[in-house]
């Protein structure tokens, strides 16, 4: 889909990552609350997960822009890891932010020492499985009724494991 962003904003620059600090919480929380969950971050709660020394944050901005289109958080524990939450704007979509977000992710995690990497994916989110599965993540195990859902009913969550050496 590279070629239909280039060919709609022949202006707009790849996606490009970095870490996130405490400065990025209210866009995380902001992020966070258009990502479809039940109850959204506050912006004190994202502030509190990337000062943890044991989080890894990244984000994901278009061009020179200082606000993410995308965030991922992991907490990072021995050598293993948790994505915790991974969110792009939805006007950000496949435009390849996700990919260049997750594999800028990843390599975080490896230069940490994380071996195995964790996450856990809402049951028919299709586009997060084909991200996931692109990089090498396998379906380990499913909590059914473990999401609750806006509407009030609850949804099997995807456990699934990526391991990095």
């Amino acid at each position: 889909m590279d070629w239909l962003r280039k060919l709609l904003h022949p202006d707009s620059a790849p996606p490009r990552t970095m870490r996130l600090d405490a400065g990025h919480a209210l866009d995380v929380a902001t992020l966070h609350h258009r990502g479809g969950f039940a109850r959204g971050w506050e912006p004190a709660e994202c502030a509190a997960l990337i000062a943890d020394a044991a989080v890894v944050a990244d984000g994901v901005f278009s061009g020179d822009g200082h606000h993410p289109e995308g965030f991922v958080i992991s907490r990072k524990a021995a050598d293993e890891a948790e994505i915790l939450s991974i969110v792009v704007a939805p006007t950000r979509r496949n435009g390849g932010f996700g990919r260049a977000l997750l594999a800028a992710h990843l390599a975080r995690l490896a230069e940490a020492g994380a071996i195995h990497v964790f996450l856990e994916v809402e049951d028919g989110n299709l586009p997060a499985e084909r991200l996931y599965r692109h990089f090498g993540f396998r379906e380990v195990g499913r909590r059914k009724g473990y999401y609750p859902k806006p509407d009030g009913t609850r949804a099997t969550a995807i456990a699934m494991r990526l391991d990095l050496a």
